[in-house]
C-alpha cells in the first residue's frame, strides 16, 4: 500500500506505527455492503479512506439509528476493548477501508508510548463528539436539534452537509418529512440560509430561539 498517499488522504493515519502498518489490510466496499453486524466477535478496528460507513443500530420497531457517520478515519474503537461488535457497520456509498487487527492493535498500543497518547487524543476528541450528539438528541423540538448540529459541527455559524437530507435527518434522530418540515420554516423565518449542501444560521424574525 502507498502509505503517503493514505496518510496525505487521511492525516489520522500518520500516528499508526510501521509494524501495524506492515499488518493493515486494504478492502474496496460496495454500497450496502455490511462490514460486521452487532455481536460479530471483534475483528479489528477500522478506518475508511475513501467513501462512507455508518455505524447503526435497529430500534423495536426496525427503524435504522445512526450511531456514527464516517468518511474518513476511524471507526469501531469502542470495540476494542470488548470481545464483540457493540453495532451493525454498513456502507452508505462504495468505497474502501483498512482494517487493523484487533489483537496487533492492542500490542501497539502496550508497546508504543507515542502511539498510545495520540490514540488517547483521538479517543478524547471523539468522545466530545458523542457528548455534543447525545445532548442533540435530548432536545425536543427539530429546530433546535438543526441548531445545536451547525453550532457543534459547523464553523462559524456554517455547516456544510456531506451526506443526503434523508441521512441527516436519521442522524438528528427525525423523520426526514419533519427535517424538510423544519428546515422550511427556519428558511422563511430568517434562521436559516441554505445554499445546495450549505447551511448558514442567520437572525430569525421576532424569535431568539427557535421553537
Amino acid at each position: 500500500m502507498d502509505w503517503r498517499s493514505l496518510i496525505a488522504s487521511q492525516p489520522a493515519l500518520a500516528v499508526i506505527p510501521s509494524k501495524l502498518c506492515a499488518v493493515a489490510e486494504h478492502r474496496d466496499i460496495e454500497a450496502g455492503e455490511t462490514l460486521f453486524r452487532l455481536g460479530d466477535p471483534l475483528q479489528g478496528v477500522f478506518c475508511v479512506v475513501a467513501g462512507e460507513v455508518r455505524l447503526i443500530r435497529r430500534a423495536r420497531n426496525g427503524a435504522e439509528i445512526i450511531l456514527q457517520r464516517s468518511r474518513g478515519g476511524f471507526f469501531a474503537e469502542a470495540s476494542l476493548g470488548t470481545k464483540a461488535y457493540h453495532c451493525d457497520a454498513v456502507a452508505a456509498e462504495a468505497g474502501a477501508v483498512l482494517r487493523f487487527p484487533a489483537r496487533d492493535f492492542r500490542a501497539a498500543l502496550d508497546e508504543d508510548v507515542k502511539f498510545r497518547d495520540a490514540w488517547m487524543t483521538h479517543l478524547a476528541r471523539e468522545v466530545r463528539k458523542l457528548r455534543a450528539q447525545c445532548e442533540r438528541l435530548s432536545l425536543k423540538s427539530a429546530a433546535q436539534r438543526i441548531v445545536h448540529y451547525i453550532d457543534s459541527e459547523g464553523t462559524d455559524g456554517v455547516a456544510i452537509l456531506t451526506e443526503s437530507r434523508k441521512a441527516w435527518a436519521a442522524e438528528l434522530g427525525l423523520t426526514h418529512e419533519a427535517l424538510y418540515r423544519t428546515l422550511r420554516r427556519l428558511q422563511a423565518d430568517g434562521t436559516l440560509r441554505i445554499d445546495a449542501n450549505r447551511i448558514t444560521l442567520g437572525q430569525p424574525q421576532g424569535s431568539v430561539h427557535p421553537r
